[in-house]
């Protein structure tokens, strides 16, 4: 591929104020800085890079292996010119009828997302956190709040402690598989600040929140117990492996309809307690 500059030439000193942003729409094909990969845009969501919240693109390449990058100023190139990926704009309200958002709330128009607040909403991995963004995302970023993966609660009360919660700076937590004699549901009783909520769902895991009605299935397959669940569901529906299972787990998700309602309203506690008072 013919680059217009060779941005990493001796003496080059690329000019912040020429790099192009663009909207990183579906299917839009670009290719990293580095010249490393190449793919199509497949979604757009947030992650934890390098300690902070940030915007991430998943590109697909031509054998539809997948990569997630961080929406980094001048981090990719579009026909050979270095741009910078942004989010696509909200899609416009239709005039005299209000649209909603994924989460199913009134859209905003003319909104721009707030700086974040330093109420969280803490969930237990990166799965959990991309289906919430999926849902909630731009409901939480009018909000200025920011959704955390912990990679599992099993230190959740010293986690807890050091955040230092207070009625300015409250803590919600969503926690798998939260039923009575659950070790998940020992564990969240180690916590009695009243600046954290701590709020759950019965499923084995995040992907089970999602109805299976939305994958194009019955139910749901069982799994043996003692057996790895996710490889298990991969397995009982011939899926190659479990992160090309997650793909369509979330790939399925559209709006709040797709996911079961013990999800959706432990999540709507979360986002009412955290923003209760709050102010930027």
């Amino acid at each position: 591929m013919r680059y217009r500059d060779d941005v990493l030439a001796k003496g080059s000193t690329p000019r912040r104020n020429a790099v192009r942003q663009v909207p990183a729409e579906r299917d839009l094909v670009v290719e990293t800085s580095d010249g490393r990969f190449c793919g199509a845009v497949v979604a757009v969501g947030r992650s934890v890079v390098a300690g902070e919240q940030r915007d991430v693109v998943t590109l697909a390449d031509r054998h539809d292996r997948r990569r997630d990058f961080a929406m980094l100023p001048a981090a990719f190139l579009l026909d050979g010119e270095l741009v910078t990926l942004v989010r696509p704009p909200a899609k416009p309200v239709v005039a005299g009828k209000p649209g909603r958002t994924a989460s199913g709330s009134v859209a905003v128009a003319g909104v721009r997302a707030q700086v974040a607040k330093a109420s969280r909403i803490w969930v237990e991995g990166v799965h959990d956190a991309a289906l919430v963004e999926r849902i909630w995302g731009e409901d939480l970023r009018i909000e200025g709040i920011v959704v955390e993966p912990l990679g599992g609660i099993d230190d959740l009360a010293q986690a807890v402690s050091d955040f230092r919660p207070s009625p300015h700076r409250r803590l919600g937590v969503l926690v798998d598989h939260l039923v009575a004699g659950s070790k998940e549901t020992r564990i969240a009783a180690t916590v009695t600040s009243p600046h954290v909520k701590i709020n759950g769902h019965p499923y084995v895991d995040i992907w089970q929140a999602v109805k299976p009605t939305a994958l194009g299935i019955a139910r749901w397959p069982s799994v043996p117990r003692g057996e790895p669940w996710k490889e298990g569901i991969a397995a009982a529906l011939r899926v190659s492996d479990t992160r090309e299972m997650w793909r369509r787990v979330l790939g399925s998700v559209n709006s709040y309809a797709d996911v079961e309602v013990p999800l959706l309203r432990s999540v709507e506690e979360l986002i009412d307690f955290v923003t209760v008072g709050q102010s930027a």
